[in-house]
């Protein structure tokens, strides 16, 4: 095998996947660079109004209706692109998959359909299909940047909420749509909804379920159905929305959740069903209270008037709560006002903390059910235990508590020097001046290990896992010089090891390329793996690590999860490389692997 060829080689294979410049070939054989960066996203469809047809006057799904009409919008799929960069050769041939046009940020998102049968209308949706969608994620995780899930209005919110639990340690866009008119008719809400979602989900990494409708990108678990006849039929009330998509998408990334625990993504497919909601009301009787809350019943969500109160002059009423409590029902209390927190200000709502009643803060009855549902299902942990995990903040679900406040960028010495030098002093423009100037001086601080100075900034309000110009993130620089302590830092504070750089490199690539074991161990500890754009080569670079009997390299890159069996670009694996060139050592170890 000549090494010198294996990078030209190379180039002119056409690459799939994420992150990284699609590269084909003319008639000459050199490579055509010409064609765009694209990210990967599974559409998963389960039905709802955005996919159904007319029939006899009654709206109803119709399988692979939607992806057939899709074929035919400009705006929703580039047809010639597909065809000039043979995106279908790439693909199964039963798979759907579609091309979105170019972006502004130069990406094409490619998005392959998963589509559910039967389709369902979202009144029709259990626990189990949230169970089954959750599981689908779980399978196709590695294989994609984000996931938009198509679903029926009227449980989205449920939906949502359940899957923000369900999903523990994510690191990637799960984004959930649907519409209130049918994508087929003329004045259609899905089009824009369908769109909005795909780009978003396949070019932030927003570690969050979230849901989009009417150019608004929602925390999944803080938002409510408020409106079955207009096409903005969804609100948040006590949390603004994570990104406006307007003539630009602006992601408000302050308020992006981002969790401090350092493990891989998995989905927990237990939920208990024993629960369930009761609304309070005006001479709500006690038989009908106690009732409710008898055997099988496991835990309750009571919807309350105002800041959590309830009648404290119905000593019957409290105590047949009280009595359930004690015998170990859990019911958490959240207002039913559309906005504001459950207090303890008044007697009424004291009578019930009394009464072994928790405080469910300003969680919707969306997520406080859902939360309810997942904490409840775990066999592993005492009732105490369950009920001091209700009252923390698990996917941002709620405010439990005012933690201390962060410095303000006007508190910053830095930033006011700064400031005084542009004569600028209003908020907008401290901000603009972070937000330049805070990615870069992060990278750089990272770049010389110092974690202490990383805490100072990100006490001034900087998210630690905004990119500097080159698209780099702290985590990036830490990975690649090798300061295991500051990638350890980085990932308790909510860093994310999918993100990607201009170049189309994770951490996890820059760590393996200058083989620093430990950083590589760390981030697969996380979660953290190679997309399939970023192997396409890998098979020729083991090839060239084989011939020149670099072990060191070839157990980094095994380290990462790579198959030691990927071809070259003449077919040849690295074995057979090894046994051609007489390394003893590294086919000992590839026959081992």
């Amino acid at each position: 095998m000549d090494l010198n060829i294996l990078s030209q080689k190379s180039l002119c294979r056409s690459a799939v996947g994420t992150g990284r410049r699609r590269v084909s070939c003319d008639s000459s054989g050199s490579p055509d660079l010409s064609t765009d960066v694209e990210a990967r996203v599974l559409v998963i469809n389960t039905g709802g109004t955005i996919g159904m047809i007319l029939h006899d006057g009654v709206l109803s799904p119709e399988p692979n209706a939607l992806v057939k009409t899709l074929r035919t919008l400009p705006i929703l799929h580039d047809e010639p692109y597909a065809r000039r960069t043979k995106l279908y050769e790439c693909y199964k041939p039963e798979d759907k998959t579609l091309v979105l046009p170019r972006s502004k940020q130069d990406k094409r998102i490619v998005y392959t359909f998963l589509e559910y049968s039967p389709l369902l209308d979202s009144s029709n949706m259990t626990p189990n299909e949230w169970i089954t969608i959750g599981k689908d994620i779980e399978k196709y995780y590695e294989d994609y940047d984000g996931f938009v899930v198509l679903h029926g209005t009227d449980t989205m919110a449920y939906t949502a909420s359940a899957l923000s639990f369900m999903c523990e340690n994510l690191g990637k866009p799960v984004v959930l749509t649907g519409s209130q008119v049918p994508i087929f008719e003329m004045r259609s809400d899905g089009r824009d909804n369908l769109l909005g979602a795909l780009l978003i989900a396949g070019q932030f990494v927003i570690p969050e379920v979230c849901l989009y409708f009417h150019h608004k990108l929602y925390r999944g678990n803080r938002v409510t159905k408020v409106d079955s006849g207009s096409f903005k039929a969804f609100a948040s009330p006590n949390l603004s929305p994570l990104a406006d998509a307007e003539v630009d998408i602006n992601i408000n990334w302050d308020t992006v959740w981002r969790p401090s625990i350092t493990a891989k993504f998995t989905v927990s497919t237990q939920m208990n069903q024993n629960v369930g909601l009761l609304r309070l009301f005006p001479g709500i009787t006690t038989d009908t209270v106690k009732a409710f809350l008898m055997a099988p019943m496991e835990g309750v969500i009571l919807e309350t008037y105002g800041s959590g109160n309830a009648p404290d002059n119905r000593q019957d009423l409290l105590e047949e709560i009280r009595k359930a409590t004690e015998r170990g029902l859990i019911i958490v209390n959240c207002t039913q006002c559309l906005r504001g927190t459950v207090t303890i200000a008044y007697a009424t709502g004291q009578a019930l903390a009394k009464a072994g009643v928790i405080a469910g803060f300003d969680m919707t009855p969306e997520a406080a059910l859902s939360k309810l549902s997942y904490v409840l299902a775990k066999q592993d942990i005492s009732k105490e235990e369950k009920e001091k995990m209700l009252t923390r903040n698990l996917r941002g679900e709620m405010v439990a508590d005012l933690q201390g406040a962060k410095l303000s960028l006007s508190d910053s010495r830095f930033i006011q020097v700064i400031a005084r030098s542009l004569s600028i002093g209003c908020k907008e423009e401290l901000e603009a001046i972070r937000n330049a100037l805070m990615p870069t001086l992060a990278c750089a601080t990272a770049k010389i290990g110092d974690t202490e100075a990383l805490e100072a900034i990100r006490e001034m309000g900087t998210n630690l896992s905004m990119a500097d110009y080159d698209g780099r993130t702290p985590l990036h620089i830490a990975a690649c010089e090798g300061h295991l302590k500051v990638v350890e830092y980085l990932l308790s504070k909510g860093a994310t090891v999918y993100v990607k750089d201009r170049f189309g490199d994770t951490p996890l690539r820059n760590a393996v390329h200058l083989k620093h074991k430990d950083v590589v161990e760390l981030l697969r500890k996380c979660g953290a793996h190679l997309s399939r754009d970023e192997l396409q080569d890998t098979g020729t670079e083991l090839c060239r690590l084989a011939a020149s009997g670099d072990l060191e390299g070839l157990k980094i890159w095994k380290l990462a999860g790579v198959d030691m069996a990927m071809s070259g670009y003449d077919g040849k694996t690295p074995i057979e490389v090894a046994r051609a060139f007489e390394r003893k050592e590294v086919v000992n170890f590839l026959q081992a692997a």
